[in-house]
């Protein structure tokens, strides 16, 4: 009468070997999910920015470095004043952007004006004759790359 010590089969089960658990991450999956939405938020990055609808006159200037979110003043064609995307009167532009500015931190911020291509002239320099009077200095006109012919 012996003893099974471990070295025999015990019942049939030793023949069949259980599969070893896979200890690494496959991350193949992973990687295409955030290719994806790469791709989703390249191509939908440039229509997020939503503003005022102008037609931005086009010059060969190039474009100005910014590290935050400037402060947009829009002119639309028929004279209303936006900003940023808010409607806003002549009397309260110059209180609500030294307000604004002053929460940000000084009147050294830039301000960028957009004004339509057809807009009258004496409107925009309105805008930024009262801009220069209320003490901003760093005033930005905002066009369009021009395009060849």
């Amino acid at each position: 009468m012996g003893m099974n010590m471990g070295g025999g089969s015990s019942g049939g089960r030793g023949r069949y070997r259980r599969a070893n658990v896979m200890a690494e991450i496959n991350v193949t999956p992973m990687v295409d999910v955030m290719l994806v939405l790469l791709i989703i938020f390249m191509v939908s990055a440039p229509l997020l920015t939503v503003g005022v609808p102008l037609d931005l006159p086009q010059t060969a200037a190039k474009s100005l470095d910014q590290d935050k979110e400037p402060l947009t003043l829009s002119v639309q064609l028929s004279g209303k004043v936006f900003l940023n995307n808010t409607e806003i009167a002549m009397d309260e532009l110059v209180p609500k952007l030294t307000a604004i500015t002053q929460a940000r931190g000084g009147m050294d911020e830039r301000i960028f004006v957009r004004g339509d291509t057809k807009v009258d002239y004496g409107t925009v320099m309105r805008v930024m004759g009262r801009l220069s009077a209320a003490g901003f200095k760093r005033v930005a006109l905002v066009t369009e790359v021009e395009q060849g012919t």
